[in-house]
């Protein structure tokens, strides 16, 4: 059931997310759950120390993907309204990297549709993630990291 009157919040930011605005944003009198997912920077990756993350996007076609999601949100859930803000540039551990926020009549329609479009999103929008560590940085899911500096230091000499 989409709202006719006010439409769904699509966006890719480059400042920090305000999610209590993408929360007041989908919430209406006729809402009985709202759900959210927050993805955030964590200070670990593969067994090392995450410094911060930058993440780049094709961003006409990021923000194409992220519209048919919503659309597919709305054909297989009943829900009211959806947001979704990626943001992009340089993050910081602990930073909201994503956000996603839906409203629904009922709680079990908000969560398998929060569910989907955040496994959707990351399977299939052109958003890249570059992870730095102390000793490099290497594209997320696209490489495999070097071992840990002392890790490779451990390794006797063959």
């Amino acid at each position: 059931m989409t709202n006719s009157i006010q439409p769904d919040l699509l966006a890719l930011v480059r400042d920090p997310i305000d999610r209590d605005a993408l929360i007041r944003h989908v919430r209406a009198a006729e809402d009985g759950a709202v759900v959210t997912f927050d993805g955030c920077v964590r200070n670990h990756s593969r067994g090392r120390r995450t410094l911060y993350l930058d993440y780049e996007a094709y961003e006409s076609m990021a923000l194409g993907k992220i519209r048919e999601i919503a659309s597919q949100v709305h054909e297989r859930f009943p829900v009211h309204l959806l947001a979704i803000a990626h943001r992009l540039g340089r993050l910081e551990i602990g930073e909201t990297s994503v956000f996603i926020a839906v409203s629904s009549a009922h709680r079990p329609a908000a969560f398998d549709a929060c569910r989907f479009a955040i496994d959707t999103l990351k399977g299939t929008v052109p958003i890249w993630k570059k992870e730095y560590f102390e000793d490099g940085a290497v594209w997320a899911d696209g490489e495999i990291p070097p071992a840990p500096l002392e890790t490779r230091a451990a390794k006797p000499a063959s």
